[in-house]
Formats: C-alpha cells, structure tokens, sequence
C-alpha cells in the first residue's frame, strides 16, 4: 500500500512539525472550499470501505475489484487524516462542475470466481463505501443482500454497478454531494461456477442542482443524506433528568457533611475550651473520631513518587479535556475536515506535558522527595508506555488484516519526533519549574514519629466500598452522556452538543469532589489516616466502570463483531478508563487534600 502523510522536510525545527499536526489545507474551523467555474474538473477521490457496524475497521477502497486506474495516485493527506484511516486516491470518474452526465461507462471488467467471492464476502458483512468531494464525503453501500423466507429459504446478494451522484451548488461552490442507487436494479452475484468469469460494465451519473444554502454550516450539520441514523431527540429530556438527580445528590452529600462538621469543630473545641491545662497529648486520651489522628493525618504515604507521578499526569489531562471542549465549543473544529479533533488532541497533549512535570515534582519537593530525575521518568512514563503498549497491539492487528487504520511508518516516526522533541522536553522543563517553586508542605499539625495503631475498620469503611461508592457515583451523573460519546465514537452519530458535554463534565468534577469528600471524613472518623492513596483510588474507579460499561456497550448496544474491531474497541476502552482514573483521582485527591487542611487548621489544638 502507498504510504502517506509524509513531512515536508525532517530537518527543520520542532514548531512546523506542530504546525504540520493541524493538517494540511487549513486548521481546525476553516472550512476547505474551493471555487469553481462552469466546466471545470471536480476531482472525485476513493478513500475507504469496510463493515457498517464496525466503524474503526477500514479498508483502501482498491482494495476490492473495482474499476481502478493503472496508476493510483494519492492526495496529500494531513495527520488528523491519516490518524482516522483515511487514504484517498484520485478516482477514474470525470466530473465537472455543473455539467450533468446520464449515465456513462467507468469501466469494463471480468472478474474471476475469487474475485466474485470476495465482493459477496463484502457485501454480506455489510461494506460500505466513502469518496470524498471538495472535502465533502459521500458514503453508499457496495452491494444489495436480501434474505427472505424460511421455507424455502432465499439469499439473493447483488452488486451496485452504477451511482447517481446528486450535487448542488450555490455560485462557484459545492454545498453538498450525495450518492444514490434507488432507481438501480443491482448486479447479481449468485449462480457463479468456479472456472467462470462475470463480465460486469460499471457506469454512473451525475445531477447538478443550486441551492439557496450559501454555506455548508448553515446545513444541518452531519447531513450525509441519512446514510446514517441520527437519534438525539431524546437526549435533552434524558440530560435534564441527570442533572437533576446529579444536584440532589450533591445538596444531600453537601449539607449533611456540613452539618456533621460543624457540630463536629463546636464539640472538640468546646471540650479543649474546658481543659485549658491540657496539651494535645493528654486530649487524645478518651476521646475518638478524626480529632484524635491529627498528629498522623499529615504523615506522608508510601510510594510517593508513583502518587505524584498520578497526580501530574492526571492534572494534564484534566487541561488537555477541558481545552478540547473549549475549542469545540468555540467552533475551532470543521464538521466537514476530518480528523480536526484528532490532530488537536495530539498537539495539547504535547504542549500540557508541561503541566505534568510542573505539577508532578512540585508536589514531590514538598512531601519531601528527593529522587527527583525518577519521578520525572515516572511521570511521563505513566500515560505514555501504557498507551504505546495498546497501540502497537491493535496497530499490529490492523497491519496483519490489511487495514487503513494501521499507521503508516512515516506517520510513526512523526508522532514519535513530536513526542521526544516537544513532549518530553515540556515534561522536563515543567519538573524543573515546579521542583524549584515548590514550598515547604506546611501541615496544620506536627506528626509524631511513631504512628499510632489504627483500630480494626468495620466492612462499610473498606477499601472496596468506598470504591464501588465512589466510582458508582459519578459515572451514574454521566452514564446517559457517555452513550452519546460510544454513540459518536464507536458508531455513526455524529456529537455536536459541546455545551451539554461542558457542563456534565463540570457536574462529573464536582460529584467526584463532593464524594471524595464525603468518603474522607467517614475515613478520618473512624481514626483511619491512610487517606492519601485512599482518595485516589475511591473516586479514581470511576474509570474502572466506564471500562465496564463499554463491555455492555459492545455486547448490548452496538453490533460490532471481528478480531480488528474488538481489540481496537476493548485496547483503547481500557485506556479510556485509565484515563478517567488518573483525571478524578487527582481531582478526588486535591479535594480532600484541601478539605483535611480546613479541618484541621479551624480545630483548636494548643
């Protein structure tokens, strides 16, 4: 296969490469028209073709035996391109603007019975076919299968062999294209020996029409001719329902802990009041709750390094989500360009490795680490090494079934560039700057030496409870918009309600920091100091069910099937979990981190 996206020049500086990431023949939000004159070619290219139910496995569209020219020559493909599996070649139908065409031979073929079978393979898992006009795609199925009967049973499979291209225009520019069969009778494919050839005459037309639509924006948006469904008209109704139940939630958990709370300071500090001759010391004996670990509360967790390492990591991807929605919200993103949010995620992921390291080592410095180049290591080891140990697995998986998925090496050796000559560095100059801005950590209260014994925990105080109540929590506040997300990101919707996805990732963030919270202070109640990692993991397994629910997705949601798309599904659903899991524990983490502080520096110890 031809090998695309390849740099204009390696030697130059790290900055074109990142210019390059937004991809060729604009950014994100221009729209790639391009002016016409009556009589002028319009190039249509082929790009993909592969199964309608499993989006992610894509084929080269001469992959199939279909009219192809001698000499396939590619378009220029920018990163967000190649990255979503496109590979476009420029097609043998002859196009030009405004000028109809009723019905004209493409090609003459006679394919052998292998080449039969493989259309009728094709055609049975439901292949479909996008080309690609002006940027505008236009997508249509290869073939016709029905199946009727049970006595006797029918399965009749047909090949389309010509395509009405409908397209209008408005002045010198294309609005909209589409592709439509509904007045073909299709080809029949059954009946075929095996030493027999099937001659087959391709053909095709195409329908000018003007519109008074001026521009692609003002179409609705993700109009491809309903080639596939839309079903978002339930979704405000379902969003409102969540959100509501979301800030009951956080009102109960809010004013019952505030009230515990405050009853909680009034009771210890009167009790310190009426022993003015006490020191802290003598106030621990007899007395239980969260007051009494105070001189442990502060005592630093094991595995500091690896706890630092999460919470850098997942600060910069709270950065790199939030900005992706600020960009989509501000309209930064072309429906119509594709791969435009791919290639923005790559490039705020390389610029917020700086906020990693900072966050990272400044934390580190202050909890009293001294092995600062390996927490450096550790942080930008944490997200990356897992990510590439999925995608050389569902690469290789994509490269041994021949599809476009599979990145070509070129486009490998850029995305490792970026990350090794802006990634890494970022990591290690944000290290630098946090290390050397770090304070001392200031804790409320002296920890003693000698940790005190913690007393045995009842069932409900466990580990695995405060993680099944904290991870359930927040994904019940998302679980109708992460449909939405698998809908879009594994399916044929296409998402354009940045709005409502601003604000449940908002109300994500504040449940798990009202939960994280909560679960705490049950913690420290029952003079259990071990909070560091606990925070973490309690509201962290989040991730774990969204990793959950996208088993239930594929298994009763979606009709995805075959090698190549399960383990792309299930690698990357993996990473998305952990993802979600290094995200609110940091955000878990923070919160009761400032939460412990206000506690303690209110209560009166001397």
């Amino acid at each position: 296969m031809t090998v695309l996206g390849q740099p204009r020049s390696w030697s130059c500086q790290w900055l074109p490469i990142l210019i390059l990431l937004l991809g060729t023949g604009g950014g994100p939000g221009v729209e790639g028209v391009t002016h016409y004159k009556a009589g002028d070619p319009v190039i249509l290219y082929v790009n993909k073709v592969g199964p309608y139910h499993n989006p992610q496995e894509t084929y080269h569209y001469y992959q199939l035996p279909v009219c192809c020219p001698e000499k396939i020559r590619h378009k220029s493909l920018s990163l967000g391109e190649v990255l979503d599996g496109d590979r476009m070649a420029e097609s043998l139908y002859e196009i030009r603007f405004r000028e109809n065409v009723e019905k004209r031979i493409l090609c003459h073929m006679q394919l052998s019975s292998a080449q039969v079978e493989q259309l009728r393979q094709a055609i049975e898992e439901l292949y479909y076919f996008e080309f690609v006009v002006d940027d505008l795609p236009i997508r249509g199925f290869v073939g016709y299968m029905e199946e009727s009967g049970f006595l006797p049973h029918s399965h009749k499979i047909g090949l389309w062999t010509h395509l009405d291209f409908h397209l209008e225009f408005h002045g010198d520019r294309i609005i909209f294209a589409n592709v439509s069969v509904r007045d073909v009778k299709p080809h029949s494919l059954d009946g075929l020996r095996s030493d027999e050839f099937l001659g087959l005459t391709h053909t095709y037309s195409v329908r000018w029409s003007e519109t008074s639509v001026e521009r692609r924006s003002d179409r609705r948006r993700g109009d491809d001719g309903g080639f596939f469904p839309r079903t978002l008209e339930i979704h405000w109704l379902s969003i409102i329902n969540s959100m509501v139940l979301v800030f009951l939630l956080v009102g109960f958990v809010a004013v019952i802990l505030m009230r515990v709370l405050r009853n909680d300071l009034a009771r210890y500090n009167l009790d310190e009041e009426t022993t003015p001759g006490g020191s802290g010391d003598d106030f621990d004996q007899g007395d239980n709750g969260w007051k009494i670990i105070h001189t442990d509360v502060f005592r630093f967790p094991p595995y500091r390094g690896l706890l630092c390492a999460v919470l850098g990591v997942g600060a910069q991807f709270l950065a790199l989500g939030t900005g992706i929605i600020v960009m989509a919200l501000l309209g930064m993103f072309n429906v119509h360009r594709h791969g435009a949010i791919n290639s923005a995620a790559i490039l705020l992921y390389a610029l917020t490795c700086c906020i990693s390291g900072y966050v990272s080592s400044h934390f580190y410095r202050q909890i009293g680490g001294e092995r600062w180049v390996w927490n450096i290591i550790l942080t930008t080891s944490l997200f990356s090494v897992p990510f590439f140990l999925t995608w050389s697995v569902v690469n290789s998986v994509h490269w041994a079934n021949g599809s476009t998925q599979a990145l070509p090496a070129t486009t490998i050796l850029l995305l490792l560039t970026v990350w090794l000559l802006v990634g890494f560095p970022l990591t290690v100059i944000g290290g630098i700057f946090g290390k050397n801005n770090a304070s001392s950590f200031d804790a409320p209260c002296r920890t003693k030496n000698i940790a005190r014994e913690i007393p045995p925990q009842p069932w409900y105080k466990s580990t695995l409870i405060h993680m099944t109540v904290g991870g359930f929590l927040p994904f019940s506040a998302i679980s109708v918009e992460l449909y939405y997300i698998f809908a879009t990101v594994w399916g044929r919707e296409q998402y354009t309600l940045y709005g409502i996805l601003f604000f449940v990732f908002a109300i994500l963030l504040s449940v798990g920091a009202c939960i994280s919270i909560a679960l705490t202070y049950f913690q420290l109640s029952g003079e259990d100091y071990r909070w560091w990692w606990r925070s973490v993991l309690s509201v962290g397994s989040t991730g774990l069910f969204i990793f959950l629910y996208s088993v239930f997705y594929y298994a009763r949601r979606s009709n995805m099937s075959g090698a190549v798309q399960t383990v792309e599904f299930f690698g990357y659903s993996l990473l998305t979990g952990y993802v979600f899991f290094l995200m609110l524990g940091t955000i878990s983490f923070f919160s009761s981190l400032k939460f412990i502080r206000y506690i303690y520096v209110n209560l009166k110890m001397d």
